[in-house]
């Protein structure tokens, strides 16, 4: 009966689509045919297969049809865009049909469209985010002989069978680390033009929640150990796609005395990367390349964002559908990915290697093969109380 539901408003949904009727700030559901964060604890999360330890599929093999739902848009140049570009390697190097779908933020229909489209005939659904979970967990009990995944976020293993769904989280804290370390020596160094050398950085974060307080702790870590006494503001917006409150944030932070500003706010960054290039100060970039992917659109934003921290999601994607068909995928389990699956990283591009010095670009390059060697754990929010998270950022704070 519930599934009747649901179509029954999905139905309603589509005819006030084409009666004109939707709303442009919330858009619904969006379809692009195949072109192109997370409050559980990650201790128990497996390791992953690396991404040279899977091949191509063998000729021959079921490809299978696969849908992925975005809880927003695309054109954040950032975390959205790289599941897409992820789903246009599913499609042209595996030959798989596939299909995205643009939810939009407005989580009301977010239920109904899973449920929608896991009446249809896909045999894997995508999606992302700890504003997923829920949703997941409850469609995916009712659905068991489809397969879903999930990344940068897991169902509760321990409270239902969730045998048909793979989760994805990602070790972020290891390359906001490296971040933070650059970050502070760039705001050390008051040669380079958009340095005040003051030693002070900033973030600004969608919300105060553990995936992202996940960034802010490994970047305030690879400062502090990096360059000691450097203070570190921190500020949330409230949401992913506010943009002007974004960007009045990272201008206050720069009228504070910060040099370097870090965007953990998916599209909302956008405004604190806006607010860089028109203070001329240095920004960090998140989820994806965004300076090289508004190196066409927004040249004059792009040439301040240092470096990004990445999450390799489309390549993570490729990998994972890749293990479903070789049918090594292990549906039932969480596996937490990070530089040693090539997972997480940093941008290194051209303005990247114009701003960093050949110091700095050493250190960057000595922290990463601690980190991989185990020389040097980088703390995790998802292993801290709230309290201890709250005490990391106030002894930092300008």
């Amino acid at each position: 009966m519930r599934r009747l539901f649901s179509m029954f408003l999905a139905v309603i949904m589509i005819c006030g689509m084409l009666a004109g009727c939707q709303s442009k700030s919330e858009p619904a559901p969006q379809e692009t045919n195949g072109a192109a964060a997370d409050d559980t604890k990650k201790e128990d999360a497996g390791e992953a297969a690396k991404p040279e330890e899977s091949k191509a599929p063998e000729e021959g093999k079921e490809l299978p049809k696969i849908a992925c739902l975005l809880n927003g848009n695309l054109g954040d140049k950032s975390f959205f865009d790289s599941a897409n570009a992820g789903m246009k390697l599913i499609k042209d190097e595996l030959g798989c049909e596939t299909n995205v779908i643009e939810m939009g933020f407005d989580n009301t229909v977010w239920e109904t469209t899973l449920y929608e489209v896991s009446d249809q005939d896909y045999d894997i659904i995508i999606v992302g985010t700890y504003q997923m979970q829920e949703v997941l967990e409850k469609v995916a009990l009712e659905y068991p002989d489809k397969k879903y995944i999930i990344f940068d976020s897991a169902v509760s293993y321990d409270k239902e069978d969730y045998s048909n769904v793979y989760s994805i989280s990602f070790k972020q804290n290891e390359a906001s680390y490296l971040a933070g370390a650059l970050a502070a020596m760039i705001a050390a160094d008051d040669s380079l033009p958009l340095s005040n050398g003051e030693k002070m950085i900033s973030v600004v974060a969608a919300m105060d929640i553990p995936v992202l307080n996940d960034f802010i702790v490994g970047y305030i870590q690879g400062a502090e150990d990096t360059v000691p006494g450097t203070k570190v503001a921190v500020s949330y917006i409230g949401d992913f796609n506010d943009t002007a409150k974004a960007k009045d944030l990272a201008k206050a932070q720069f009228n504070l005395g910060s040099s370097v500003a870090f965007n953990v706010a998916a599209q909302a960054g956008l405004g604190m990367i806006e607010a860089a290039a028109q203070n001329e100060r240095y920004a960090i970039g998140v989820d994806a390349d965004q300076a090289m992917a508004l190196k066409e659109t927004q040249p004059d934003q792009s040439k301040v964002i240092v470096t990004s921290v990445l999450k390799n999601i489309d390549q993570v994607l490729l990998l994972s559908v890749k293990r479903h068909i070789e049918g090594t995928l292990p549906y039932g389990k969480e596996e937490a990915l990070g530089m040693e699956e090539n997972a997480v990283g940093l941008a290194v591009n051209e303005v990247y290697d114009g701003i960093a010095t050949a110091d700095m670009k050493s250190k960057v390059e000595e922290l990463q093969g601690k980190i991989q060697a185990g020389e040097i754990k980088v703390p995790s929010a998802f292993e801290m109380s709230e309290d201890e998270i709250s005490q990391m950022k106030s002894s930092v704070a300008p």
